[in-house]
Formats: structure tokens, C-alpha cells, sequence
């Protein structure tokens, strides 16, 4: 599942073979999925010779791969453009290791440490003005980068062109509970963004304490190695350039970017004598990653051009350099928890063979910005139109809670019937709220029921969970989509999430509720609307 790292809409508002699993023996009855099958298959998918999957990488290849080769031994059709693979160009745009931050005291250059405490966000998301990459100007701090519950910190900041650094942390002062987690909010990390772009600042820096260090360890490496969609960023100088140089780092007490009685000194002030200089160097290059895509075909000649769509991401996010206790993210539940789900579906649905289609696309760079989707959507190997649904599976393997700092070991255990369902209150215009009906009917049908919830069913929402993976990009086609997940955990984006903590017997149900559902919607006379 993607990070809330793309601010543009904010801005703008201002390769292992396996034997296939044998069908159930039965005819009359569609076929099981079985814990045992998808702990095989998540055990390869989630290994550490598959890298972390992170796209652009020999990893996220080979699990491009292991899809194809296992869709092949189903006998499940291609429908890429190059047979099981659909190519989507795209470049990555890392940080270069010739860019130089500093700031200077006295005539005396002290370096910033690229990475390790202090990154550049030279791609603020889709839609969004790019960054400028030269800055220079006198150090402002400016606190908490508040405006309320007391403070005013921007209060000092008079003229333009200043480089102006806040904490992203709650106050000290601020003891409850509710009020300190929005301000660590990634929601709020984008106001503290937008209050100082309306100062005209030569640059934003915006460092992570707290609440929020955990977020900077996962931001840091993401920032370092860019995707972004082909060309990508066409801009050749600054003054093509709109936006002030933004960065985030952390926060240390003796920082050359903080007061020097930081933390007790908390107050916005001028840091006298102080400048930063900034040089941002990017390297680009452009390459071709693949979606993965196959269909199942259905058995009515007069329906089976038109799909029933069902999707995962099968990329994660990498090596993470620094981690314990190794350095490999390998995503078991994010999302090789979907991604063999999905074999699971596809196998199941090929022997029912209902009447429309099953179309199969796991989606490359959706932890890179929904990329994968956002291509497929917009070239899509089968007719847009002819996709009556879409049925996303994201992070379904944990007895998982609401929020990343959720803790399956301490409170999991009342988690282990719980589903959440994000879409049909959420997507516009009430376009999944006949799919939802329908999810609500064949769940209540099944031996052992999930307990459905639509706590995140809302585009108002502060986890965002609607925007955050590939199903968006279909509801922004206008088609329905039910997105499934068993949500966040103390693992997520991080090297802990681990196949040996996945819940293979939940996921497994969950897997066929996938595909009695798909199977109800494919046997429908008319499209959920």
C-alpha cells in the first residue's frame, strides 16, 4: 500500500517455478483457496531473493516472472501486449550523489548528510509544481509551522526568500492524545507546507521528531530513488520551476538547522548568521517495468468480452539500508498478501468459468505513486468500458487495526474476522454502491462471515486508505471498485513484514470471498450500477 507521500492535489488546491494446486475434486462446488497454498506461494514470492520487489529492480522482475510463469501453468490466457507482460515505461529520478546541502556560519561551511539526515523532495506527486533545485538564503526557524492552539510561528518571517525549517512534531505543550496525533499527520505535514509557501521562501525544510521519525526512515529511501511516469520531469532550469527547493530531514539537538537550545528553545526566531546553500543534482534514466495481466475467460459467447476485474500490486519497496535486523522489506503482507491471493482466485475462477471474464492485473509502482494503474487505466489491453468492476486486494494477510502504529501482537487477536472495505461510500457519484450491496449479500452467505468494516470508506478519512492504492485510478474511470484489506500494523513498510506473521487462514477466507464475489458479479445479466 502506497504511502501519503504525493501532495500534488494539495498543492494544486492551494522467479521460482511451482506446481499448480490441484482443483477441488468436486464439480458441483467452486473450488477451495487453502491456507496451505498460499503459504507455498508467499514463501517464494516473499523470500529474500526476490530483493523487496521494488520497482525498476532485477527483484521486481523476478516476481514479474514467478506471475507469469504460474498464470502459464494454469493455462490462464495473456493479455498484455507482450504476452503475460505489459510494458509501462517509465524513469526513475534519484537523488545524485553530487548534490550539496550546507548551511554557513561565521564563513565556516558545515555539510549536511545527504540521506542519513537530510533529503530532498524534488517530486511533490502527480499534478503538483516541481521543486526548484538551487537555493540560498538566511535561516528562519519557524517552530511547529503553526498558526493556532496558541502559537504563531511564522510571526518572524517578514520578507521573502528566506529558507525557513519547522519541526514536524506536536508541541510539547500539547498533551491530548487525539489533537497530538493529527498534528503528526501526514494531512498536516501538507499545511505546514502550504502555510510557508505563502511567505515566497527560498526553500522549506521540514524535519521529523517524535511521532514522525518512523515516517522519515520510510520517506527517506522512497525520496532517494524516484519513479516517476515517462518523460518524466521535463524542466531544465529553475525558472521553469515554481516552487521553493523543499526538503525533510531530522531533527538532532546541536543541528546547524535548529536553535541551539533546541529542544527546550522551541520558540520561532532568526537564526542569525545562519545560511543554507542547496545544489540538488538529479539522475534520470528512463526503463521499462511491466504490469502483469491475464483473463480468465467466461463462458457466455455473448459476455465474456466484458470483465469482471480483479488486482493486486506485486511491487514493494526495496533494500532499506539501516533496518534491522536485515535490510530486505520483503512486503509478505504488502502486497505478496494480494498478489498470491490473486494466483489463488485465478486458479479457482478457471475451473467455475462463469459468465463474463475475469481480468487478472497485478500492477507494477503502486508504492511508487499508483503508477502501474494509473498506465493500465489509461492503456488498458482490454476496453475500458467493457470493465464492469474492480476488486483490489491490498495488505489482506494480518489480524491488522486503523492506524500503522496498530499492534497485532497486543491487540490482533480481536482482529481475526475483520475486513475493511473501502469504496462504496467512497467513490464519486454512488458508482460502487450497488457493488457494495452486492459484497454485502454473498459475505452474509458464507460459512464463517468477515466482519465488513467501512470505518475507511470515506474520502474525508485522515489515512486517505481511498487515494492510497490501485483501485483509485479504476474509480476514476467511473468504474465500481470495492478495495479489500485487513489494514495497517506495526510491520508496515518496514523489514518485519514477514511471511511467518501473515494470517494464512484468514487470508485464505478472504481469498474465497474474492471469488464468490467475483463469480456473483460475473454471472450477473446486468453491470453493479
Amino acid at each position: 500500500m502506497r504511502h501519503r507521500t504525493a501532495l500534488g492535489l494539495v498543492l494544486l488546491a492551494a522467479c521460482a517455478r511451482t506446481t499448480p494446486p490441484a482443483a477441488t475434486p468436486s464439480p458441483a462446488a467452486t473450488p477451495q483457496i487453502t491456507a496451505d497454498e498460499l503459504r507455498r506461494d508467499l514463501a517464494i514470492f516473499a523470500s529474500d531473493s526476490f530483493a523487496g520487489r521494488e520497482t525498476g529492480t532485477p527483484g521486481a522482475w523476478r516476481a514479474a516472472q514467478f506471475l507469469a510463469t504460474r498464470l502459464m501453468e494454469l493455462g490462464v490466457e495473456p493479455a498484455g501486449d507482450s504476452l503475460y507482460y505489459q510494458r509501462v515505461a517509465l524513469v526513475r529520478e534519484g537523488i545524485a550523489s553530487t548534490t550539496q546541502l550546507s548551511t554557513t556560519q561565521g564563513g565556516i561551511s558545515t555539510p549536511l548528510p545527504l540521506g542519513a539526515g537530510i533529503v530532498p523532495w524534488t517530486n511533490l506527486g502527480a499534478g503538483a509544481p516541481v521543486p526548484r533545485r538551487t537555493a540560498e538564503g538566511d535561516l528562519v526557524f519557524a517552530g511547529y509551522g503553526m498558526n493556532s492552539l496558541g502559537r504563531n510561528d511564522f510571526r518572524g518571517v517578514t520578507d521573502a526568500g528566506k529558507v525557513i525549517v519547522m519541526v514536524h512534531e506536536a508541541p510539547p505543550e500539547i498533551k491530548d492524545s487525539t489533537t497530538r496525533k493529527n498534528l503528526e499527520s501526514q494531512d498536516e505535514l501538507a499545511q505546514r507546507l502550504l502555510r510557508a509557501l505563502q511567505l515566497r521562501p527560498a526553500a522549506i525544510i521540514l524535519l521529523m521528531n517524535g511521532g514522525t521519525r518512523d515516517f522519515y526512515s520510510m520517506l527517506a529511501p522512497e525520496l532517494m530513488r524516484a519513479v516517476s511516469p515517462a518523460p518524466g520531469d521535463q524542466t531544465t532550469s529553475d525558472a521553469q520551476r515554481p516552487l521553493p527547493m523543499v526538503l525533510v530531514g531530522l531533527a538532532a539537538p546541536g543541528s546547524p538547522l535548529l536553535p541551539a537550545g533546541w529542544p527546550n528553545d522551541n520558540a520561532p526566531q532568526a537564526l542569525t548568521g545562519r545560511r543554507f546553500v542547496g545544489r540538488v543534482d538529479v539522475r534520470k534514466e528512463p526503463f521499462i517495468a511491466y504490469n502483469v495481466v491475464g483473463i480468465v475467460r467466461g463462458s457466455d459467447a455473448r459476455l465474456n468480452k466484458s470483465y469482471v476485474a480483479f488486482g493486486a500490486h506485486y511491487d514493494h519497496i526495496g533494500i532499506q539500508n539501516g533496518m534491522t535486523p536485515d535490510s530486505i522489506a520483503n512486503g509478505a503482507d504488502d502486497d505478496g498478501s494480494g498478489s498470491v491471493t490473486m494466483l489463488a482466485v485465478a486458479r479457482a475462477l478457471q475451473a467455475v468459468k462463469p459468465r463474463r471474464s475475469g481480468l487478472f492485473v497485478w500492477h507494477v509502482g503502486e508504492e511508487k505513486g499508483l503508477l502501474g494503474s494509473a498506465y493500465f487505466t489509461d492503456h488498458p489491453t482490454v476496453p475500458i468500458d467493457s470493465i464492469v468492476a474492480q476488486l483490489n486486494a491490498d495488505m489482506i494477510g494480518r489480524d491488522a487495526g486503523p492506524t500503522s502504529t496498530f499492534d497485532t501482537r497486543v491487540s490482533g487477536a480481536a482482529m481475526t474476522n475483520k475486513l475493511y472495505i473501502v469504496g462504496p461510500n467512497a467513490a464519486p457519484n454512488n458508482q460502487s454502491r450497488v457493488l457494495g450491496a452486492i459484497l454485502d449479500t454473498v459475505n452474509a452467505r458464507q460459512s464463517a462471515p468477515m466482519q465488513l468494516d467501512h470505518e475507511w470508506d470515506s474520502t474525508t478519512h485522515p489515512e486517505k486508505l481511498y487515494e492510497r492504492s490501485d483501485h483509485y485510478n479504476y474509480a476514476k474511470k467511473g468504474i465500481p471498485i470495492v478495495f479489500f484489506t485487513t489494514g495497517l500494523h506495526e510491520d508496515y513498510h518496514k523489514v518485519s513484514d514477514e511471511p511467518q506473521k501473515i494470517d494464512y487462514a484468514k487470508m485464505a477466507r478472504i481469498g474465497n470471498l474474492l471469488v464468490q464475489m467475483g463469480e456473483t458479479v460475473a454471472n450477473r445479466e446486468t453491470r453493479p450500477r
